[in-house]
């Protein structure tokens, strides 16, 4: 287990939580045997993904109970989502499969002497007590036989709470979860059904009846670990890993594309921070100039014409296109050769590609994709968690509670002391490489720390 420091400065507060219970939904549902896709059923996401919304009070819900409130809609999205009030359980030849048992979701009701004021930046990722804020009950986290989903609405003596939740990600992705909160949060204001009503349909994800791998894909390479990586992933589990935020807005953009050629110019912002990240990231690593390096980005397949997904479809739906290159030639490099590598990773994205991916994950046993020097980005700015409406407003927050090992997420919703917005990307480093890596923004200009907050 790493030991995630965050900047922010100890609060002292308590959390009062009852006991665990079970959500079913508030109507019996079918009982029934629900395969997964062979996207879903990949090793690289059995695991559970936590997010986190902070919200104030609201003079109109004077009164009420977000606990109450928000528990009685979970019964009733339910009966729509049933899935997910079941059990992952594992069928022949290890495939997964929902038993959908009616069992219900997890759900810790508690209590905490704070304010959203006084928690001042700690709502911003890397969330400092996330442990109080989502109690990790006993015996929850499997992926096999465990409840999917595990809640925790913690009210606060301003009249705001917190909502927490973690997903079992062979489940959904955060797209797919959304649709779910949202679904929450129309039933909590009142609605019968949802405006979107949720689609199963995963076999339209699923390998084809004659697999085969027709694209590469260097995101699943198996690689033996070489002394150095061996090195540094026993240095990670034995010394304190270091969680820090970094805010990107437009100023920090201006500089980074000073650095590009202007044929590059037209590139998105996205393509642009992540060639930036994965650059500086590397030089912070100090590799041997041999080693292979890896950016993986997280993109959503939802839209793509060819693939013809419902519009309700919940379930995993991204692929990781990755580029790759030596450290020596990724460092020493201008910044138009990562950004080159970047722009090309995001043109591989077709349905050929993710039937290539879906039949891999059929032939080869579900691998895990490749953590060895890999950097995993995932854009979740347009995702929507920041507009899920319980009855008190948006959240002054939504999104991830921080980075892994690994993956970074571009989160949206905050401004720097100038009022302009931009972007938070977590990071998850030992303490060395995080000291190289901010470094690193200060040779190219980029200083820290930057005084942000959410935009209200």
């Amino acid at each position: 287990m790493y030991n995630i420091m965050a900047s922010s400065s100890p609060l002292k507060f308590t959390v009062k939580r009852c006991e665990p219970q079970l959500i079913p939904p508030s109507k019996p549902t079918p009982h029934k045997l629900k395969p997964l896709s062979d996207i879903d059923d990949q090793r690289g996401i059995r695991f559970h993904f936590p997010f986190i919304m902070f919200y104030h009070g609201h003079p109109s819900m004077k009164g009420k109970d977000p606990a109450m409130v928000i528990k009685e809609a979970l019964g009733k999205a339910l009966v729509f989502y049933y899935p997910l009030a079941g059990r992952v359980i594992e069928g022949p030849r290890g495939k997964l499969l929902v038993d959908c048992t009616g069992e219900g979701i997890l759900f810790v009701e508690a209590d905490a002497d704070v304010t959203v004021d006084q928690l001042g930046d700690c709502i911003q990722p890397p969330c400092s007590y996330i442990e109080e804020f989502l109690h990790d009950v006993p015996g929850s986290s499997g992926i096999l036989g465990c409840p999917l989903l595990l809640i925790q609405v913690t009210r606060l003596v301003c009249g705001g709470f917190i909502f927490a939740i973690r997903l079992n990600h062979t489940m959904s992705d955060t797209l797919g979860m959304t649709k779910f909160l949202n679904t929450v949060g129309e039933m909590a204001l009142g609605a019968s059904t949802p405006s979107l009503l949720p689609v199963w349909e995963r076999e339209i994800l699923n390998a084809r009846n004659s697999p085969r791998v027709t694209c590469v894909h260097h995101e699943y390479e198996q690689l033996p670990h070489t002394e150095t990586s061996i090195a540094m992933t026993m240095q990670d589990r034995e010394k304190n890993m270091i969680h820090r935020s970094f805010f990107f807005g437009p100023g920090q953009l201006k500089l980074i594309r000073k650095q590009i050629p202007p044929h590059l110019q037209k590139c998105s912002n996205f393509e642009v921070l992540t060639s930036f990240l994965w650059r500086c990231r590397t030089i912070a690593l100090n590799l041997d100039p041999d080693e292979a390096v890896r950016l993986s980005c997280s993109v959503n397949l939802r839209g793509k014409q060819a693939l013809n997904l419902p519009v309700g479809y919940y379930g995993n739906a991204f692929a990781f296109p990755t580029a790759i290159s030596k450290a020596g030639i990724l460092c020493q490099s201008p910044l138009g050769y990562a950004l080159e590598l970047v722009r090309r990773l995001k043109t591989q994205m077709n349905e050929e590609y993710i039937k290539s991916v879906a039949d891999l994950m059929m032939l080869k046993g579900r691998p895990h994709y490749t953590e060895v020097w890999n950097f995993v980005i995932a854009d979740v700015t347009r995702v929507g968690l920041g507009d899920i409406d319980f009855g008190w407003g948006k959240p002054v927050y939504g999104g991830p509670v921080g980075a892994r090992p690994c993956t970074s997420y571009y989160v949206g919703g905050f401004k720097n002391s100038s009022g302009e917005e931009g972007v938070l990307v977590p990071i998850l480093l030992p303490l060395p490489i995080m000291n190289r890596f901010q470094q690193e923004l200060f040779s190219n200009g980029i200083d820290y720390p930057i005084k942000i907050a959410p935009k209200l």
